[in-house]
């Protein structure tokens, strides 16, 4: 599936990105990695087998159209550039709420502004949101993240309604806790936790399962795809507990 396709990774340079790029370059595809850090990536690039860095910034809408004028024709795209900051209402970090919305789906939008319609005139392609369970509902501790993954998954629903029929496949993979820098920012426990070697390999099986959305990892998962059918004060009640 994935032997000498042309990948570009937006958010390549840390944690779950890194592994991907790791897990895709094992299956023979050449990469585009894109991320702010400049050297993390040249790091990555140098371990890695076809590789090209890209650097870019997906909250600044110049970087971004200089990216995609550099990247040229790719077979697909994996957009999983993440920040995340946990936020209660009571302690409202403006600054820090619009940085992940800007992240997590603005960034998206303005990629895949560029590289949706590429695809829909070629007729080909493949694009991959990384999502998240927090974007089935809003969670304490959540403002901002919440809100951008479920941006985030409601773009991917759009996205595949429109191209499912003209040749460009569309997947969300929405994974549960992650061990990363950004989850070591929770001082709470963290169900069900994995690594991101772990991950990005769920990952790549849900790609090559060809299922538009997957989420993981079980039983976890079930509290949220479930859980959206259920009436808002069960699901808190049971969220607590």
């Amino acid at each position: 599936m994935f032997a000498g396709k042309r990948y570009w990774i937006v958010g390549a340079s840390e944690g779950l990105g890194r592994e991907l790029a790791r897990a895709l370059d094992a299956r023979g595809a050449r990469l585009i990695l894109s991320a702010r850090n400049r050297e993390r990536l040249t790091a990555l690039a140098d371990e890695l087998g076809d590789s090209t860095i890209l650097p870019m910034d997906v909250t600044d809408p110049g970087s971004v159209a200089q990216a995609v004028a550099a990247a040229g024709q790719c077979d697909g795209i994996i957009y999983c550039a993440g920040f995340y900051q946990p936020m209660q209402a009571a302690e409202w970090d403006a600054n820090a709420a619009m940085a992940m919305c800007e992240v997590n789906f603005m960034g998206a939008m303005r990629v895949l502004g560029h590289v949706a319609p590429a695809f829909a005139a070629r007729g080909a392609g493949h694009i991959v949101l990384v999502g998240s369970l927090s974007g089935f509902r809003g969670l304490p501790g959540a403002i901002g993240y919440s809100a951008s993954k479920a941006g985030l998954m409601s773009l991917g629903e759009s996205l595949y309604a429109d191209l499912r029929h003209r040749g460009v496949t569309v997947q969300m993979v929405s994974p549960g806790f992650i061990r990363t820098r950004l989850s070591e920012k929770n001082d709470f426990t963290m169900p069900q936790i994995m690594s991101p070697e772990r991950a990005a390999a769920r990952i790549v099986a849900a790609l090559e399962s060809g299922r538009f959305h997957t989420a993981f990892p079980r039983p976890f998962s079930w509290l949220f795809t479930l859980g959206r059918f259920l009436p808002a004060a069960v699901f808190y009640r049971i969220l607590g507990s």
